[in-house]
């Protein structure tokens, strides 16, 4: 089971629960008394619909009746939510029968509700298994995973996944572990790959080792069937994957609810920020065109977590053949390694000066922070032709989704003069990660473009 589902069915489905219940009772309510005001003794009616909310609760985390939630047929989904009704009521009405409410509570209302919330919690939950289903349809909401296993359990080890694991993942490729190249490992480090599985029981340990640490080093999470020696116990943990027992690998320990916490602060963020950049869009569309020729808007294909392509945008701050003057500048480059940067760029513009200066260039990100391709707090996305040159120490700063902001933007990025710098300072931000230090990122973010300190 995918940890984000797994949270979206646990918490996700209870909210739905809860939020049905309210609707119902509250229609229940109405149709049985066409008002609020003449439902008998307030206090024990409001008491019957906390009951329920209770119950509906301990179901939820106690019972976890929405396990396998999405592979449950409509049918399954019906009986399942029958079973559920049918049980709140009878549990409901033996605390009625002795707190002695049942006799001032309404007999009509209770039928109204349990007939209102099945209908009404069913369509929720449809909704909500429709929708799950038409975001995994999406390539860049899909969890990419190769498998590593033995010529001649190829199709069972498949099969078997395929029939286990939810639908938010995709087998993007199958390798035979004896046939595997020593180049392997390289093409590994340009696809766009979130988890692998090992299977492969006849491959020596040192073999897989190999395999396990190359992975581990890219930042992605490995998935193998039998516990191996001399593995880092704090990066490994006991999963179940696919109905196979598993030990995976991962430096990346948090938990996905602060992983939905941090999305839902995108959200917030990436909204607010669209609206500033609405509001800076005309005077800055103005002093662009009166500048140069060319667009507003630049954008450009950048990598995101774990190796998704996407369109980064911005305000366009350099002249329109800037990439092709790149070129015959990478003599002058400042920066020692991957990255380009010239102090005094000759392919920046008098406005691009300005608006780079004060961070103003990059607001149209907000839209890539609101579509999910970037965060508030990440790390840089690199260019493609930068990513084209990675080895596996680098690939691993791409295993969380990149940022508007980061670490090593506020730590004196106009100082920093080496990427091997750069690459420090995101595996920092990854390896202690936590929201807290996303918000003082944030903080330091605003005190710096304010300060105007930082930027050239």
């Amino acid at each position: 089971m995918n940890q984000k589902n797994k949270i979206i069915e646990v918490y996700g489905l209870w909210f739905a629960d809860l939020v049905a219940i309210g609707i119902s009772f509250a229609l229940a309510t109405y149709i049985r008394f066409g008002n609020f005001k003449d439902m008998g003794d307030k206090g024990i009616h409001f008491q019957v619909c906390l009951v329920f909310l209770l119950f509906c609760t301990i179901y939820s985390f106690f019972i976890d009746w929405n396990r396998n939630f999405l592979r449950r047929s409509i049918l399954k989904e019906i009986y399942a939510v029958l079973q559920y009704n049918v049980l709140m009521l009878l549990v409901t009405q033996t605390i009625m029968y002795f707190l002695k409410w049942a006799d001032v509570f309404s007999r009509g209302v209770m039928i109204y509700f349990a007939i209102i919330n099945s209908v009404f919690s069913l369509l929720l939950h449809l909704l909500i298994k429709n929708a799950m289903k038409f975001h995994y349809k999406s390539d860049q909401s899909k969890v990419k995973l190769l498998v590593i296993t033995e010529k001649n359990m190829i199709p069972k080890v498949e099969e078997t996944l395929m029939a286990n694991l939810d639908i938010s993942y995709q087998i993007v490729q199958t390798i035979v572990a004896e046939d595997m190249q020593p180049d392997f490992l390289q093409k590994a480090t340009l696809m766009a790959l979130d988890e692998v599985f090992i299977y492969a029981p006849e491959l020596p340990q040192k073999k897989v080792q190999e395999i396990i640490n190359s992975f581990d080093e890219m930042g992605v999470n490995c998935h193998y069937c039998v516990e191996l020696p001399g593995t880092h116990a704090e990066r490994s943990k006991i999963d179940d994957f696919g109905s196979y027992s598993v030990i995976t690998y991962t430096r990346f320990q948090s938990s996905y609810k602060r992983l939905l916490i941090k999305r839902v602060m995108d959200i917030a963020g990436g909204l607010v920020g669209m609206l500033i950049t609405l509001i800076f869009f005309p005077f800055v569309a103005i002093a662009i065109k009166a500048d140069s020729p060319g667009p507003v808007f630049f954008s450009q294909v950048r990598i995101g977590r774990n190796g998704r392509r996407f369109k980064i945008y911005k305000f366009r701050s350099m002249y329109m053949d800037a990439e092709e003057r790149k070129k015959e500048l990478e003599k002058q480059n400042e920066m020692q390694g991957l990255m380009f940067k010239m102090e005094n760029d000759p392919r920046i513009t008098r406005v691009g000066k300005f608006i780079r200066k004060t961070s103003i260039d990059e607001l149209p990100q907000f839209y890539n922070v609101l579509k999910g391709d970037m965060s508030l707090v990440g790390t840089r996305p690199p260019t493609e032709d930068e990513f084209e040159k990675y080895n596996q120490y680098y690939r691993r700063r791409i295993s969380m989704t990149p940022g508007l902001t980061g670490l090593w933007q506020v730590s004196g990025r106009s100082e920093i003069e080496n990427f091997d710098d750069v690459v420090k300072y995101d595996l920092q931000y990854i390896d202690n990660w936590s929201l807290t230090l996303d918000i003082k990122i944030l903080l330091r973010t605003v005190y710096v473009v304010v300060a105007g300190r930082g930027s050239k």
